[in-house]
């Protein structure tokens, strides 16, 4: 049963943890796009923004979500897209095993944030394979690997 002394967990999950996999999401696009030799914007959040330098932004509601939209791969044919559309998926599940082997290992102890963490992730993984559409001009990972590999249909942003 959730109770008022569950609140603390829920911020610290909410405000800390689940930011936290989301950024390690969007880093994987980023990396992955970059790797091609793609020009790529990486935003932090919704709302106003409160910080930038560059093509990187923080937004005042930094916890609601994150994104990056890439352009101009260098490399640039269905595999490479769909390949940046898995780097979100590839970056999740990275720091699962790095996580669950930095616990294994004894290197971090195991706690709140290492459990929800890689909690999260696995969540972050699972809802990024389903094939969705979610309107005309955005689509799940899933749905983007689907439409790049299948008819080299290439999404404007990745998430």
């Amino acid at each position: 049963m959730f109770g008022f002394e569950d609140l603390p967990k829920f911020f610290f999950s909410f405000l800390i943890v689940l930011p936290l996999v989301a950024i390690t999401h969007q880093l994987g696009h980023l990396i992955v796009a970059i790797l091609f030799g793609g020009r790529v914007d990486f935003t932090i959040g919704r709302g106003k923004t409160i910080f930038k330098k560059g093509k990187f932004k923080i937004k005042s509601v930094y916890f609601l979500d994150s994104f990056c939209v890439y352009e101009g791969l260098k490399i640039d044919n269905r595999f490479t897209h769909a390949f940046v559309y898995a780097g979100g998926i590839i970056a999740n599940l990275a720091s699962i095993l790095i996580m669950n082997g930095l616990v294994v290992y004894s290197a971090v102890e195991p706690s709140l944030f290492s459990y929800q963490f890689v909690y999260f992730s696995v969540y972050y993984i699972a809802l990024s394979l389903l094939p969705i559409k979610f309107s005309e001009t955005t689509s799940s990972d899933g749905r983007a690997i689907y439409d790049a590999l299948r008819y080299g249909k290439i999404a404007c942003n990745p998430d």
